[in-house]
């Protein structure tokens, strides 16, 4: 199933748990493109509230790592190699040089959250993941995965709107 960024899905009021973690999480997949949209590279690239280094472009190359670590790292248990960050640059999500352009971070996430829905699509919620958190040693049912994939999108988007905010004043949605 491709992901239509185009169009920000309004999660259901009334379905069941599995639709309405998928639509969540689909919700805020699209608020960050959203937040995205129409800026150019050097907005993209900004870091708006110093001294953090936090910016949009840093934002959707993180989320990238984090769709790729919870659906397919941790709950298949696979084994793939970092997508920016290094064991001597724990952020190198973050960190970008001048080669590195939001439309192939864009695609980079595009894609992690592809391959993280086919990952899970025939999962049940209660199945526990193969993989386990290096530091925590736990494993996780797929609805906590879910359940937390959420929260760091609520959590990013926040920061997101301020980023936005200061880079043009654009605020909601």
């Amino acid at each position: 199933m491709t992901f239509d960024f185009d169009q920000r899905p309004d999660p259901s009021t009334t379905a069941g748990e599995r639709e309405m973690l998928e639509g969540w999480l689909d919700h805020h997949r699209v608020t960050l493109a959203m937040k995205c949209r129409g800026l150019d590279e050097e907005q993209l690239r900004r870091a708006s509230l110093p001294p953090s280094e936090l910016t949009l472009l840093g934002l959707v190359r993180h989320m990238a790592e984090v769709e790729r670590w919870w659906f397919r790292e941790v709950s298949l248990g696979l084994d793939l190699p970092e997508l920016y960050c290094t064991e001597k640059d724990q952020d190198g999500d973050f960190h970008f040089g001048p080669e590195d352009t939001f439309a192939d971070a864009e695609k980079v996430w595009r894609r992690e959250i592809e391959l993280a829905r086919e990952a899970v699509a025939e999962r049940s919620l209660d199945e526990v993941s193969v993989g386990e958190h290096p530091r925590r040693k736990q494993r996780y049912n797929l609805r906590w995965v879910y359940t937390h994939m959420i929260e760091e999108y609520a959590r990013h988007n926040g920061h997101a709107d301020l980023l936005r905010e200061q880079i043009d004043g654009a605020t909601g949605s």
